[in-house]
């Protein structure tokens, strides 16, 4: 990894992207410590430290909810409404039209997400200051729009910022937000695990099991990350005149988990979305049994995230990767998978192999997220910093140093063809 940076900061090109990428990622961090106004936070983090749902959000949010700063929020309504405008795009014609058009298309559709985000920003923002109205200072419309207003403002920031990165800057601008969100809040994690050591509540055994387990999820995740199967692929010769042409030998790699950990991030944010709906009934026999039947680390609730995520994977992986494509481009090429016919039968033999890797890669995301929920209501300890943490963080570090690679090696075939 740092050899890699170390030859990019070589190339003057990638330079500037990561600079650029670095000076997004300092203004983020500026934004983290200014705070709204009218806000007790004190109140606030006597909520936040029970745990649970509102535990996971703040470190999603790198302790930008418990702090109430102008990234309140982070980016959970763009995450939230990337998922509503991909369901959309699969379940109305004209949209997945739109989708099918190429680079205007696909900036009509970005368009409609941010429209779609500061509409959710909106009603969320309304939903939070409703909820935890006992946390403003001074109670009336006045204060209550101004930080509804302030949150939005900072969430529709925080969304342009992403884009900039993701346009001009190294690695998905939305991903490196939440990467470093949660790496911000990565010390003070450690030192609260060590705190409850020196109080008795938990003993120092499982401090070093959960670095064990740290270890190995980092281990296993960069395996399956990397990890493919290779579908043979033979041409056919052809001959034209006196010379002949095909005849060689490829594969074409399937990745083990074609989604990455992008399952995860929309896995955590749906899992969220009813305590916001919560918040809109305050002190109501609806938000407390909203509240308890989706609180964070019971038994329902962990069986809808991990469904979740594996669905996730297969509706993340469905959007990448097209079989029938896939097919097409092979059989107009002369190419074929030995053994089986071209067309129709190659694709769904893609579509097989796919459907087991998913299975696999989704499985395996979810024992991640899942196993600190499970450990943690067994000893009884609230471990926000969990399984969920640990895969975006590797996750995202991994197809950033990727997407630097590729880059690299872009530039080099173009230094040698130069």
């Amino acid at each position: 990894m740092l050899s890699t940076l170390r030859d990019a900061w070589k190339i003057p090109e990638l330079r500037n992207k990561i600079i650029f990428t670095l000076i997004m990622l300092f203004i983020y961090r500026l934004g983290t410590f200014i705070p709204v106004p009218y806000i007790d936070t004190e109140v606030l983090q006597q909520y936040i430290s029970d745990g649970g749902m509102l535990g996971l959000f703040d470190i999603m949010s790198g302790g930008n909810f418990s702090n109430f700063t102008i990234f309140a929020m982070s980016i959970t309504p763009y995450i939230n409404s990337s998922i509503i405008m991909n369901l959309l795009t699969f379940a109305i014609p004209s949209l997945e039209r739109l989708a099918k058009e190429g680079e205007e298309g696909r900036k009509k559709i970005t368009q409609y997400t941010r429209y779609l985000t500061i509409l959710l920003a909106i009603v969320q923002a309304l939903g939070i200051a409703l909820s935890f109205s006992n946390i403003l200072t001074e109670k009336s419309w006045m204060t209550i729009s101004i930080v509804i207003i302030t949150i939005t403002a900072g969430t529709a920031f925080l969304m342009w910022l992403g884009e900039q990165i993701t346009e001009s800057g190294i690695g998905n601008g939305i991903s490196l937000i939440i990467f470093i969100s949660i790496i911000s809040r990565l010390p003070s994690s450690i030192v609260e695990l060590f705190k409850l050591v020196q109080v008795g509540t938990l003993h120092w055994l499982s401090v070093v099991l959960f670095f064990i387990f740290a270890i190995v999820v980092i281990v296993a995740v960069v395996a399956v990350q990397e990890g493919q199967r290779k579908i043979p692929v033979q041409y056919s010769k052809r001959v034209v005149g006196r010379k002949m042409y095909g005849g060689q030998s490829t594969h074409i790699p399937l990745k083990v988990n074609m989604a990455g950990v992008i399952p995860v991030i929309f896995a955590s944010s749906i899992t969220m979305f009813p305590a916001t709906l919560a918040s809109f009934f305050p002190s109501s026999s609806v938000a407390n049994w909203i509240n308890k039947f989706f609180a964070w680390g019971n038994v329902f609730t962990t069986i809808v995230y991990i469904i979740l995520i594996i669905a996730f994977t297969y509706f993340y992986t469905a959007i990448t990767f097209n079989p029938i494509e896939i097919a097409d481009n092979m059989k107009k090429q002369g190419g074929f998978i030995p053994g089986i016919r071209p067309g129709k039968p190659t694709s769904d033999y893609f579509n097989k192999s796919v459907t087991k890797l998913t299975l696999f890669g989704g499985v395996f995301l979810a024992a991640v997220a899942v196993i600190p929920i499970v450990v943690g209501n067994i000893m009884d300890v609230n471990l926000q910093f969990g399984g969920t943490s640990l895969l975006i963080i590797v996750g995202v570090a991994l197809d950033t140093i990727k997407q630097l690679e590729s880059q690299m090696l872009m530039r080099n075939y173009q230094g040698f063809l130069k």
